[in-house]
């Protein structure tokens, strides 16, 4: 089979000065407006919007949230010798084709171990998909025996304070006191035969369970 390069040039471009499609179906919710902004801020333009020639100027075919995010920036444009006809074909299925990849949790979580991000909502975008992956192997996995409860994970949106052990026998008196589990401490995704959790001592908790055991010490 033969493959057409429809890529006229890159071209760099008001971003206000591209034209929004009409047929534009994509909506933006706010969550991933903030993480849009948040990886701009720290990455900045690494990837190309999309466009095609009209007689009103260049129309958009993929990047309209780019573009509304930074529209006085010069951005760049993949320039496509696509006709209205294909550039709605593209504009269907650019966004289907990519959610159709499956997600390969455990690389997933190694990735997002050595990053280093300093966006809030970027982070919380990140926890989400390993959230999603958990939760679809869950479903997925309904018969497989759960033998000690996860580890509660930080989440960017909590409260939380740090409690700082000077010695063995201060975090021994603390385990004793607030009653801490035995708990998988791998990560999000429970243990599998393939990639077993590491186990440990909680170190993480609910506000609700230390101002518990500190009324009952009382």
């Amino acid at each position: 089979m033969q493959i057409r390069d429809r890529i006229k040039e890159l071209r760099r471009v008001k971003a206000s000065e591209l034209l929004p499609n009409p047929k534009n179906w994509r909506t933006h919710p706010v969550a991933q407006q903030d993480a849009l902004r948040g990886v701009l801020a720290e990455v900045g333009y690494a990837d190309a919007l999309i466009a095609r020639e009209t007689p009103e100027g260049l129309m958009l075919v993929d990047g309209h949230l780019r573009a509304e995010t930074t529209p006085d920036a010069d951005v760049p444009v993949l320039v496509l010798d696509i006709n209205e006809a294909e550039a709605d074909l593209m504009l269907a299925t650019l966004d289907p084709l990519a959610a159709m990849a499956e997600a390969d949790g455990e690389s997933l979580k190694m990735l997002t171990e050595t990053l280093e991000v300093e966006s809030v909502a970027v982070r919380e975008m990140l926890q989400g998909l390993l959230q999603q992956d958990d939760d679809s192997f869950s479903r997925t996995e309904p018969s497989r025996e759960v033998l000690m409860d996860q580890a509660i994970q930080l989440k960017p949106q909590r409260e939380y304070i740090v409690v700082v052990c000077d010695s063995d026998v201060e975090f021994a008196l603390l385990v004793e006191h607030l009653e801490l589990k035995t708990v998988h401490r791998g990560g999000y995704r429970k243990k599998t035969a393939k990639t077993p959790d590491e186990t440990g001592v909680e170190r993480v908790i609910t506000a609700r369970r230390l101002l518990d055991a500190c009324s009952n010490s009382e």
